[in-house]
């Protein structure tokens, strides 16, 4: 289905048509640049609903405008396709159309995801859009099947997380702008990876928003954000706003052809009216598109609330049943929700740490085989969501970057306790996240930069060591200064370190357990009653996965820490399917991963694992002969 962007700048024939909301606005004309200068200023015609619009003739693609109110300063358009010159300058006139050569692609369905999360100024050392291409093989090499981006709408200065966007239609000048993006997306389907997108919906950067200008009725006081004022998505003169968001998703999903978006902590898109706007959102996006086209709608929300994956009912949640157990359920309809409380669990067991919001972990066996078995540890039941929905991980931008030294997992833990966490994240059936450089346990770190100009980002600089002054393990001056280029290219990946020990063993892992996943019926299988997670002891679990037949059973076995002798025999959950036993199939600890090549069965003790520290073993059912 055809669908065009109703606002901004659209090329059309003789010329380009504006528009744009303004509802107070007593007038406004569109500026046309030329060398740096304004060569022609057009006023546009009000309609009935608060736009302004018109056909202005001779202006085509690659040319530069602004908006200028009521005789004031020019700014740039709320819904720029692209802004070649900063967040500030003038906007481009942008054709949409592109030499596609994916038209046989139909998208990655999402019990079929294994998503490969990246920053695209810091995935290469040239940090764009189309260095990236050169890495896709790799990628699905490794065995993902779609490539997360990191916000990309254009953003202050030269690098940003993306957080911080303002220009939201517009990809970022740095990375490549709009046609390096249409080129990635193309070629990622090209190798047969999908694209999801990080888009920011509860908020905007404080620098280069121009909004209130146009509309205060963009931002309401009704609700409060962290970051202020909340987006106005249920009061007065709330339907511009709503199609502003949505036509953001719709500008995504058909003029760059990508196939789903994850949206930024969902708990602060505050929305009373009967229908939340993520949910009408969901159904805008899906009904524009063709049968058969697979696009994926996963929500960050830490409230861990199954209301925003169920589609029952599509109607507002309601904060105050946020706790409550078996309430009648209203559902948003997305596809998925990021849950992080496996990765909490995980990071306690491995590391013991406590403070901030790991102190409501305890990081022990049996809490992580309940996180496994539950899909999460706090909040509502999630027992009738897919495990497929819920998107686990053992790294990902937030938990690495938003430590005051941006370090790794890897970088805490002996690799052997990585190898093994590895191997749980991606033999569960839960939808896998690795963070960019995690298969390989990269050596870099992802740090928190920005470039501000000088007084926000001295503030920024400061208000991020704040931070982190009252933490054990650093006082605040230790933390990078985020405006410095330095931080930057620190975070940079180093691909060249894959062939050298230890990160070839662990790049050999991450591709034997991810071919294993894609193959395995037992691993294929994603449904509840296809898994149960085992606690042994305090320092170890089980995980065992069933297929269509007892042949395809499997059962993994992961040591926390040791060394430690785990006794398989006289657990009914723990013995293998009558008739058959249990022989290695990987061990996270032989040699060719990097590891000590010392798990084993014991001898004359098959129903005896020992492990002399952590370390992660997968056995699959073999049939025995029988005796008779």
């Amino acid at each position: 289905m055809d669908w065009t962007l109703p606002i901004g700048a659209r090329p059309a024939a003789g010329g380009t048509h504006f528009r744009v909301w303004a509802p107070r606005a007593r007038g406004v004309e569109v500026l046309i640049y030329s060398g740096g200068q304004v060569a022609a200023a057009h006023a546009l015609a009000r309609d009935g609903q608060g736009y302004f619009a018109g056909l202005v003739a001779g202006v085509r693609p690659g040319a530069r405008y602004m908006y200028r109110l009521d005789g004031g300063p020019p700014r740039p358009d709320p819904v720029a396709r692209a802004q070649p010159e900063g967040i500030h300058g003038p906007s481009e006139v942008v054709d949409p159309r592109f030499g596609w050569s994916d038209q046989q692609w139909r998208g990655v369905q999402i019990e079929d995801l294994v998503i490969y999360e990246l920053h695209v100024g810091a995935a290469t050392p040239a940090g764009s859009f189309d260095a990236l291409i050169e890495r896709l093989a790799d990628i699905r090499d490794l065995g993902a099947s779609a490539v997360e981006l990191m916000p990309v709408a254009d953003f202050p200065g030269a690098r940003n997380w993306g957080y911080d966007g303002v220009s939201l239609f517009a990809p970022a000048r740095a990375y490549g702008g709009p046609a390096g993006l249409r080129r990635l997306v193309d070629a990622a389907h090209a190798r047969g990876l999908a694209v999801i997108l990080d888009v920011v919906y509860n908020h905007l950067g404080p620098d280069g928003n121009y909004l209130r200008e146009f509309s205060p009725a963009y931002f309401t006081d009704r609700h409060s954000t962290p970051w202020g004022d909340a987006l106005n998505f249920d009061g007065p003169d709330s339907r511009p706003v709503r199609e502003l968001i949505i036509g953001n998703a719709l500008h995504w999903a058909h003029e760059y052809h990508i196939d789903g978006l994850r949206l930024d902590a969902t708990h602060a898109i505050l929305d009373d009216s009967p229908t939340h706007v993520l949910a009408e959102l969901a159904e805008r996006v899906r009904g524009s598109l063709p049968p058969g086209r697979a696009f994926v709608i996963i929500a960050e929300n830490e409230r861990n609330d199954p209301r925003v994956v169920s589609s029952s009912h599509v109607g507002t949640l309601e904060r105050s049943d946020v706790q409550r157990a078996n309430v009648q359920p209203t559902g948003w309809g997305l596809d998925a929700l990021w849950a992080d409380d496996f990765h909490h669990q995980l990071r306690v067991a491995l590391t013991g740490e406590r403070e901030g919001y790991y102190a409501s972990y305890a990081g022990g066996a049996a809490d992580l085989a309940a996180t496994l078995n539950q899909g999460w540890f706090h909040g509502a039941s999630a027992e009738q969501i897919a495990p497929a929905r819920l998107v686990h991980c053992i790294q990902n931008h937030d938990q690495v970057g938003n430590r005051a030294l941006g370090d790794r997992l890897g970088h805490a833990v002996d690799l052997a306790a990585y190898r093994a966490a590895s191997a749980l994240l991606l033999l569960s059936p839960y939808t896998p996240l690795i963070w960019m450089g995690q298969e390989w346990a990269a050596s870099t770190p992802f740090l928190y930069f920005t470039d501000h100009a000088p007084e926000l980002g001295r503030l920024v600089t400061e208000g991020r060591r704040a931070e982190f002054a009252g933490f054990a393990a650093f006082g605040g001056a230790q933390v990078p200064d985020p405006q410095a280029a330095a931080t930057f290219e620190r975070s940079k990946l180093r691909w060249d370190e894959r062939p050298r020990p230890p990160h070839d063993g662990v790049l050999r892992l991450y591709r034997d357990l991810l071919a294993l996943r894609a193959r395995l019926p037992a691993l294929r299988r994603r449904d509840r009653a296809s898994f149960a997670a085992i606690p042994l002891g305090e320092r170890a679990l089980a995980l065992r996965r069933a297929g269509q037949s007892p042949a395809d059973e499997l059962l993994l076995i992961v040591g926390l820490g040791g060394p430690q002798a785990l006794r398989l025999a006289g657990q009914p959950a723990l013995t293998p399917p009558p008739g058959h036993a249990w022989a290695p199939l990987l061990d996270t600890e032989q040699p060719d991963y990097g590891g000590r090549g010392d798990t084993r069965l014991a001898p004359g003790d098959p129903a005896t694992l020992e492990l002399a520290g952590p370390g992660a073993l997968l056995l699959a059912a073999h049939p025995v002969k029988s005796q008779t």
